[in-house]
């Protein structure tokens, strides 16, 4: 494999290394970062979600912000706002922390509306306006927000148009016993300061070369039938099953497509292929379309999930 296949790859081990117990996040992160999209990471406190984006953005020599969203946030709080300057007697911009290359939006449900609004022109067109004008964001750009799946109270639920525009909807759980024990040899070590492993440090023109890259990966006319026939189940359920037709509301948007298609080729990539497979498609199929299937009152009720849905749809459609 090419020079920048190995970075990358060096990169993801680094994290793993890092981050135990969450190696389907950091193989999520990094894709999406390769993907040029946005996360949205959903976990209970303490998981590693922020060493996560840490690890990665201390990795490349980048710029990181961390922005701790609250409900007292105004949008010129991330964005920036013009300030008269009584020296010089003019307005001047003074960007805000959304003006870096990677950004960790903590528990951005807790935002409210006009906040969120600010984020998704952010995360859709790559640049913000302020006073009229349009200020551009940098090529290399990735949101990764947090939600906190346990406490709900001052809250504000993401609308289904802000959601689409994550490239990937994560979700993990709780390390187990094995990964913990290594938690608490990597924490004491680190302490000690004996954890002596040399950070692996990527320039942004890595990560670009790397995206145009893993994009050649070839993807077959009968694999891509079967990504797009995976899609279409999300719509036209009835097809498959007529219980199911009564769960979904809306199916996923031509946008969940573009994104399943650039993330197979990376997920093929990262392990070091030069085709795609189904196999890639079901790697990360779930994290692409968990946020971009709406359910029914009905499936609601009887306690049925995203990721039910898509388990059946897979089991349903038909394989190359």
């Amino acid at each position: 494999m090419s020079d920048v296949h190995s970075k990358i790859v060096n990169l993801k081990n680094f994290m793993d290394a890092k981050i135990i117990g969450q190696e389907d996040l950091v193989n999520k992160l990094i894709i999406t970062l390769l993907a040029d999209g946005n996360a949205l990471v959903e976990g209970a406190p303490g998981l590693a979600k922020t060493k996560a984006i840490k690890t990665l953005a201390s990795s490349i020599k980048a710029d990181y912000n961390r922005i701790q969203f609250t409900p007292d946030l105004l949008p010129s709080d991330i964005t920036g706002s013009e300030i008269y300057v009584a020296s010089k007697g003019v307005f001047e911009f003074r960007k805000g922390p959304i003006f870096a290359n990677l950004i960790l939006a903590d528990e951005i449900n807790r935002a409210p509306a006009k906040v969120q609004s600010a984020l998704l022109e952010a995360m859709a067109e790559r640049q913000v306006s302020v006073g009229g004008k349009r200020y551009e964001l940098p090529q290399l750009f990735m949101v990764m927000a947090t939600q906190n799946p346990i406490e709900h109270e001052g809250t504000y639920n993401l609308p289904e148009a802000q959601l689409d525009r994550f490239l990937m909807y994560i979700k993990i759980n709780q390390p187990e016993a094995a990964a913990e024990r290594k938690i608490l040899k990597l924490v004491r070590e680190e302490i000690s300061f004996s954890n002596a492993t040399p950070t692996p440090m990527l320039e942004i023109e890595d990560v670009l070369n790397a995206r145009k890259e893993a994009l050649r990966v070839h993807i077959s006319d009968a694999v891509e039938e079967y990504l797009v026939q995976l899609i279409m189940a999300t719509r036209h359920p009835e097809k498959y099953d007529t219980k199911m037709a009564g769960y979904v509301m809306f199916g996923a948007s031509p946008r969940a497509t573009l994104a399943l298609d650039r993330c197979a080729k990376i997920n093929a990539w990262l392990k070091g292929k030069d085709f795609v497979s189904p196999e890639d498609i079901h790697a990360v199929v779930y994290d692409i379309l968990r946020h971009r299937i709406i359910l029914s009152f009905e499936a609601q009720a009887e306690g049925v999930t995203t990721d039910m849905v898509i388990s059946k749809l897979l089991k349903s459609v038909p394989l190359p």
